[in-house]
């Protein structure tokens, strides 16, 4: 399920320059979903091709696979005013078009706060559950679900960069 073109769910219809749509392997089981367009995607309509996605990118190749090997998304379709995070609302409006895309992954990876929240419904620190499996419900069905820290955090904490990195050597095994 794919958001009108001309979709007026909630009010970040009124700054987009395009709806970010998925990108990636459509057929993947594994689906990343991060938190929101970022300037650059917003311009060109695919997720994480910003500073975010290079590093992502780079992260992915490092572990041995690549975006064309899995489905990457967000929380929500348009960027927030000045890259702030989504509101609980604005993912509620397009929670139905994220389902849809999730509904036959069999592993999730949320990508920063703002996904983990609207996927988990989780609310502390990141650094609790990144790389701790569980498991989320969509449409009925229990999916495994993975949290990772953001891309962008990754630039200003080493940490975060090792714990990302694992992500990745996760999602490759998985792959294989």
């Amino acid at each position: 399920m794919r958001p009108d073109p001309d979709c007026r769910l909630c009010d970040l219809c009124e700054g987009r320059t395009n709806i970010v749509l998925p990108d990636g392997d459509p057929d993947s089981k594994i689906i990343f979903v991060g938190e929101a367009p970022g300037e650059t995607e917003d311009l060109q309509g695919k997720p994480f091709v910003g500073k975010s996605g290079k590093i992502l990118t780079a992260m992915m190749e490092e572990a041995g696979f690549s975006r064309k090997d899995v489905l990457i998304t967000n929380t929500v379709k348009c960027r927030p005013p000045g890259n702030r995070d989504p509101t609980d609302e604005e993912m509620d409006s397009c929670r139905r078009f994220l389902c849809s895309e999730l509904e036959n992954a069999s592993l999730v990876v949320g990508l920063g706060k703002s996904a983990c929240r609207s996927l988990t419904g989780y609310q502390g620190s990141m650094g609790r559950i990144v790389n701790k499996r569980t498991l989320i419900f969509i449409n009925g069905k229990k999916i495994p679900f993975l949290p990772a820290y953001h891309p962008a955090s990754t630039i200003y904490n080493r940490k975060y960069r090792e714990d990302l990195a694992e992500t990745m050597r996760i999602v490759a095994e998985e792959l294989k």
